[in-house]
């Protein structure tokens, strides 16, 4: 008599459309990083930031001023907390850079990486799975070799503490994005959490000691450009993250450094062979949080198929 050999449990790499577009707007994130740094060089990030999300929402309330119209108390706070933490993000790493070095700044700043799957756990009460914690710990160590060896040195000064305070709104911002995403509609949100990230950074200039720059053209077409990017990136983080999980996205979004490395080392830069290995391990990374058992997914990609955000 024959029997059937018992069926063994595979992993399947697949991508949904919400994460292969959030992982174009990584790409269109790490390539923004050359036109900040060029803008700073003239304008103060508090202000260039405001004006930045400023133009981005204004560009958005009137690509999407239909929807605007239904507007909802919901969106409105959800908008301004998002907003708060997007501008908190900003700010206090710019301010802990002053006293700090930017390896240490993006070591520091890499910790929203394993903060996103414990506030998810905590809050959302969503567990990652393994392959999502495997995904993070490569991303995590990838950042971390990106950073430099120097990096690790922290002596929780209080530039080291407002960079820490930078990396809990990036992870927050994210969570937030998930909690509501079900709950509102993205083109409205994305509004608002622009507006409102704008009115904060600009609130926040006097109390950094930042004044507002001299007229240049450089600070202008920067933030129209990177106005609209922003626009599209927030655009898509709303949209995707009504699927996709917080902590998948966060090791997508830790992508943009490699990005930023590669667009960098077009216009002349160079990595050294450890921050190479580093972006070999994120990009490891991305792939094995996507691994997941044939048959979850095939379940999930009936789920994705129901459903529709808008």
């Amino acid at each position: 008599m024959l029997h059937n050999p018992p069926k063994r449990k595979s992993l399947a790499l697949t991508f949904s459309r919400q994460e292969l577009a959030l992982i174009a707007v990584t790409v269109i994130w790490g390539g923004t990083f050359l036109i900040v740094q060029q803008a700073m060089t003239v304008s103060g990030a508090l202000f260039f930031v405001g004006l930045r999300f400023l133009i981005a929402g204004l560009l958005g309330a009137l690509v999407f001023r239909r929807d605007m119209v239904g507007l909802t108390r919901t969106e409105v706070s959800a908008g301004v907390m998002i907003g708060l933490m997007l501008c908190l993000g900003y700010a206090l790493q710019g301010h802990g850079l002053k006293t700090i070095t930017t390896s240490q700044s993006a070591f520091i700043t890499a910790l929203y990486v394993p903060i996103v799957p414990l506030l998810q756990w905590g809050l959302l009460r969503r567990p990652p799975g393994l392959m999502s914690w495997l995904g993070i710990g490569l991303a995590f160590a990838g950042l971390v070799l990106l950073a430099g060896p120097d990096a690790g040195q922290v002596s929780f000064s209080s530039g080291e503490l407002l960079t820490l305070g930078s990396a809990v709104a990036v992870a927050a911002e994210i969570i937030l994005i998930s909690m509501y995403a079900g709950r509102v509609n993205s083109r409205r949100i994305t509004v608002m959490q622009l507006l409102a990230g704008s009115g904060f950074c600009f609130l926040l200039m006097p109390v950094a000691g930042e004044s507002l720059p001299a007229f240049h053209w450089i600070w202008v077409t920067a933030a129209i450009g990177l106005g609209a990017a922003s626009a599209l990136i927030q655009l898509t983080m709303n949209w995707a993250q009504k699927v996709v999980s917080p902590t998948r996205a966060t090791v997508i979004y830790t992508g943009e450094p490699v990005f930023a490395g590669i667009f960098g080392r077009i216009a002349g830069e160079r990595l050294p062979a450890l921050a190479m290995i580093g972006a070999l391990l994120i990009l490891i990374g991305v792939i094995v949080s996507e691994l997941k058992p044939a048959k979850a997914t095939s379940k999930a990609a009936g789920k994705a198929s129901a459903t529709t955000p808008s």
